[in-house]
């Protein structure tokens, strides 16, 4: 009863925009509007830039679903907005898109910052976890963000973060493990930064004989890409391997990471042995066979590898790199024999 009630509630939040924006792609599509197209183009911008995200946002203002949530229905309008009308009536349009939306957008930006932030006092507050800011900000952004950009939205700005704003250096408590001092990725991921700078300036002098235009998007695609491994490379000094609260906090910057209960554990062998990747057996770092390892933890049970952009795979055996392995080993065997007793 309930699940129908609710299947019900979610077909009038959604449905009754989405006849609203259909019932004004038909009318733009008759003959009426060809005999009046300059007035009713007037009336299905606003319809569409104004009626249907307050409808919308008044359908879903005492439910769960994030009020954020109403930004997508304002895109799909201006996008639809400049697909269907005319382009000499797309004057208010025009302004919507100069001054009003990224004034909306700004405002999202500034509410994300906000709920952070609150999150990170909630953290300093509290005292019983420790604070990481890529799982704050993800969190965040599940109860603000529709989930299907979530994960890309956190990247793009944990990239930036972890890159660009955060230089602090980070002093490893009791319970936390380095995983970069000496298994080699961090000079890997200079090196790569480097020949993608050296490539780009290459390419770009090649690609501009022959376009401007190639060559300049391929230098704003290198660029970003060498951003990206910059903030990925950062985030692996920021955001070391925990123990605590009876969970194994597995992290490979912001590329990876998993989160096992520690009673989930069978073994944690200390091995560098080559093991063969598969279905249940995979690697905690993203450079596969090019980093070497130290540890294989064995579960009981199957758990989740969350991969860049949120892929999941599953896994029964793990293997990674760790700094100090046999304190590392030790610290899960103390905290498993604490657990049991």
């Amino acid at each position: 009863m309930d699940k129908a009630l609710n299947l019900r509630k979610l077909v009038i939040i959604f449905g009754i925009p989405l006849c609203i924006i259909g019932m004004m792609v038909l009318l733009a599509k008759s003959s009426v509007f060809n005999a009046n197209s300059s007035s009713l183009s007037i009336g299905i911008t606003f319809d569409l830039l104004l009626t249907v995200p307050l409808i919308y946002f008044l359908l879903i203002r005492k439910t769960s679903i994030p009020k954020t949530t109403v930004l997508p229905f304002l895109i799909v309008g201006v996008v639809i907005s400049f697909l269907i009308l005319p382009a000499e009536n797309q004057h208010y349009l025009n302004l919507f898109k100069t001054w009003v939306f990224p004034v909306v957008e700004l405002s999202v930006l500034l509410f994300v910052i906000y709920k952070v932030r609150k999150g990170i006092k909630h953290y300093k507050l509290k005292k019983t976890k420790t604070f990481d800011f890529y799982s704050t900000l993800k969190n965040t952004c599940y109860e603000i963000l529709p989930k299907a950009v979530v994960i890309p939205v956190v990247t793009e700005i944990a990239v930036f973060y972890y890159g660009f704003i955060y230089w602090k250096k980070r002093k490893l408590k009791n319970n936390e493990f380095s995983y970069h001092k000496n298994s080699g990725t961090i000079p890997l991921l200079i090196a790569i930064v480097g020949i993608v700078a050296i490539e780009t300036v290459t390419v770009h002098v090649l690609l501009a004989k022959w376009s401007n235009t190639a060559a300049l998007i391929f230098t704003i695609l290198s660029i970003y890409s060498g951003i990206q491994i910059f903030g990925f490379l950062k985030s692996m000094l920021k955001r070391p391997i925990s123990i605590e609260n009876n969970k194994l906090f597995l992290r490979y910057g912001i590329m990876t990471e998993t989160t096992i209960d520690l009673k989930n554990i069978d073994s944690v062998t200390l091995s560098s042995k080559d093991i063969e990747t598969n279905k249940e057996t995979r690697k905690l770092s993203v450079l596969g066979a090019l980093e070497s390892h130290n540890v294989i933890i064995r579960l009981k049970e199957e758990n989740m590898l969350i991969g860049l952009y949120g892929v999941q795979r599953k896994y029964k055996v793990l293997a990674l790199y760790v700094d100090d392995k046999i304190e590392f080993q030790d610290r899960i065997n103390k905290a498993l024999k604490d657990y049991y007793n």
